[in-house]
């Protein structure tokens, strides 16, 4: 499970960095999962990144076509997926499903939203797990295991089958129609176990079977697979290519802020290689349920919370991570707890537009409209981006309000009631 792999010919990648000392560094083999251990003490487990031969990069990685369909004949066109930003990924080891390339849909007022349902198991997760499953075979494992009740599992599992590994997803009882019918046509084994035994659970699979783990395995803090949050970056670089410039500020639906931390790192590096002159404001928008990274930044150290009732269960965390408080801080951006009437107002906006997200996908839009009068008046300052993450399909009340009755077609009194209604 740790022997070295083969090299892969377009990936950068020379190691592994602790986020607690950035000194202090790794080999790139094998992944770390549960964080630096040089670093790490029992209140406070620090995640490691992966760092790359920057110099080595062509000068035109970011200027040269980006796409096939607007590639001209003299230009070389990139492919789809994270292909397309291999050099400044870990090696790709495992087949891709053309993740990525995710619309970017404006608003008004100079308000863009980044809808990630468009990815091959209509979540940002696929991102994720493009790299995760890559360490995975990298890494010699006969397969992985993830604890999830939602995205992560469906793209884990995804993932894992396109690379011909097993697959085990420890899950709750509660798992969303959609999310348990992607498990089982991909032929996962789903082990639904009370929330407080899946991270024992997860670990013991681990070391019994030689999983490769691509989730937290680090109840107290969380810092998960450090190859994982990389396959973030690419959200930044789609971004950046299409609105050719830096966002103002970025808001991004967070749980554990793997995703808050990979978007910040891709601008980090935008600006480090010399395409951008800054990064823009990240925007943590959590569900103020729980809010962990709000707590943690409030009390200046690693916080949990208790976690109250909210449908936003794709984010509702009681541990955050060092992560986004590193984004945060790099950032100059801040956390914002959003309620779940703020989250369903996010939500029916963005239906209005005919994107239809999860509750837990519209707490970027709901976070950027508590800062709403901010936005208009400095709309002419550049454009903002909302990243919505996962399509209404994973929301686990779907079923619950049923069909819509029948109607008479003769009882045009039935008709017009029902289109007023809507």
């Amino acid at each position: 499970m740790t022997s070295q792999p083969a090299a892969h010919g377009e990936s950068l990648a020379t190691g592994q960095r602790s986020l607690g000392d950035p000194d202090v560094r790794y080999p790139l083999w094998p992944p770390l999962t549960e964080g630096c251990p040089a670093t790490s003490t029992d209140s406070v487990a620090y995640p490691v990144e992966v760092d790359y031969a920057y110099d080595k990069l062509p000068d035109d990685f970011f200027t040269t076509a980006t796409t096939t369909a607007t590639a001209t004949a003299t230009a070389t066109p990139r492919p789809r997926g994270h292909e397309r930003w291999a050099p400044l990924l870990p090696p790709l080891h495992a087949p891709g499903l053309a993740e990525g390339g995710t619309p970017l849909l404006p608003l008004a007022d100079g308000v863009w939203i980044k809808d990630e349902s468009r990815n091959p198991t209509w979540s940002h997760k696929d991102r994720l797990n493009r790299v995760t499953v890559s360490a995975a075979v990298g890494a010699g494992a006969a397969g992985v295991v993830v604890a999830s009740s939602g995205n992560h599992g469906a793209s884990a599992a995804a993932y894992a089958a396109r690379a011909g590994l097993r697959c085990a997803v420890v899950t709750s009882a509660e798992v969303p129609p959609a999310v348990d019918a992607f498990l089982r046509a991909y032929g996962a084994a789903v082990l639904p176990v009370p929330i407080e035994q899946r991270w024992s659970l997860l670990r013991r699979i681990a070391e019994r079977t030689g999983y490769h783990p691509v989730s937290n395995l680090t109840p107290a803090a969380h810092t998960g697979h450090g190859f994982g949050p990389e396959g973030y970056k690419t959200l930044a670089y789609e971004i950046f290519t299409e609105l050719g410039t830096v966002p103002r500020a970025v808001y991004v639906p967070t749980g554990y802020g793997e995703m808050l931390f990979g978007t910040w790192k891709g601008f980090a590096e935008l600006v480090r290689l010399g395409y951008a002159d800054r990064v823009p404001r990240m925007y943590a928008c959590e569900p103020a349920a729980g809010g962990p990274l709000a707590a943690s930044v409030r009390a200046g150290a690693l916080t949990q919370v208790p976690v109250g009732p909210t449908a936003a269960y794709a984010i509702s965390c009681p541990v955050g991570g060092h992560r986004g408080v590193v984004a945060l801080r790099e950032s100059g951006g801040s956390a914002l707890l959003v309620t779940d009437e703020e989250m369903t107002a996010a939500r029916a906006e963005l239906a209005r537009n005919g994107i239809w997200a999860e509750l837990s996908a519209a707490a970027g839009l709901a976070g950027l409209r508590q800062l709403s009068e901010d936005v208009r008046e400095r709309a002419g300052e550049g454009p903002v981006v909302c990243v919505s993450t996962s399509s209404g399909f994973k929301d686990q009340d779907l079923l619950s309000a049923g069909p819509s009755a029948t109607v008479d077609p003769e009882d045009w009194d039935a008709v017009e009631r029902r289109l007023r209604q809507a």
